[in-house]
């Protein structure tokens, strides 16, 4: 039986990894498909949760892959993103 708990730490680890996308508009989209979808889930009963689960565990090991390529390109940073400040 999944526990609140495995659903959270699910929900943790998916926007982790999605925030390791080099590409903003990948990253931020991740990110909010993510958020929307747990919030779309969050009043299902107990019956479907496992099920809701396990689709979180291959979407997050997709996404995994997803970052990792993701990693080997690079882009130019888009100006709405912030850039790294540097500390002296």
């Amino acid at each position: 039986m999944t526990t609140k708990t495995d659903v959270l730490r699910l929900y943790k680890q998916l926007l982790t990894t999605a925030k390791k996308f080099d590409n903003y508009n990948f990253r931020e989209y991740s990110k909010r498909k993510i958020v929307d979808s747990f919030k779309e889930h969050k009043t299902v009963d107990e019956n479907q949760i496992t099920k809701f689960y396990n689709n979180g565990i291959d979407e997050l090991s997709r996404l995994i892959r997803q970052t990792a390529v993701s990693r080997m390109y690079t882009f130019d940073k888009l100006i709405i993103e912030p850039l790294k400040k540097h500390h002296h």
